[in-house]
């Protein structure tokens, strides 16, 4: 099965992904928490794409592509804004953040402890991230 919705780069948008996320794997039929885990990290790259890769520019565009089968879904987002550089990507320390009562910068962290992978490409001017989920 394969879902795609194309949004312009508004921090508004993200409910509309929210509910398509969910909507698209209704059939899946995932537990409550994998659900919500899913729905956080898929919402969680949006918002870095919306927020800091396109400056909230709704001018620009973010597409989200979901495929899945029996073993597997795969969520596809497609942008042309500023490229995230893994390489350069430094883990923060969560219990640290948790501690200090520090807000933001942990959602990567967290998206690559939900998703079972997590890839970044840029082909011409367009940056595509890819999250897998691996259903047991």
């Amino acid at each position: 099965m394969t879902n795609k919705i194309r949004v312009s780069c508004d921090r508004k948008n993200l409910k509309i992904i929210r509910s398509f996320v969910t909507d698209t794997l209704l059939p899946v039929h995932l537990s409550e928490i994998t659900l919500n885990q899913i729905i956080l990290a898929v919402d969680e790259i949006c918002a870095n794409l919306i927020i800091h890769s396109n400056h909230e520019d709704s001018r620009k565009n973010l597409c989200l592509t979901i495929r899945y089968d029996q073993k597997e879904i795969i969520f596809e987002l497609e942008d042309n804004g500023t490229p995230f550089v893994q390489a350069n990507y430094k883990e923060p320390n969560i219990h640290d953040h948790i501690r200090t009562g520090k807000k933001g910068g942990v959602g990567v962290a967290l998206v690559n402890r939900i998703m079972d992978k997590v890839e970044y490409d840029v082909h011409g001017s367009t940056n595509i991230c890819r999250l897998h989920k691996y259903l047991k």
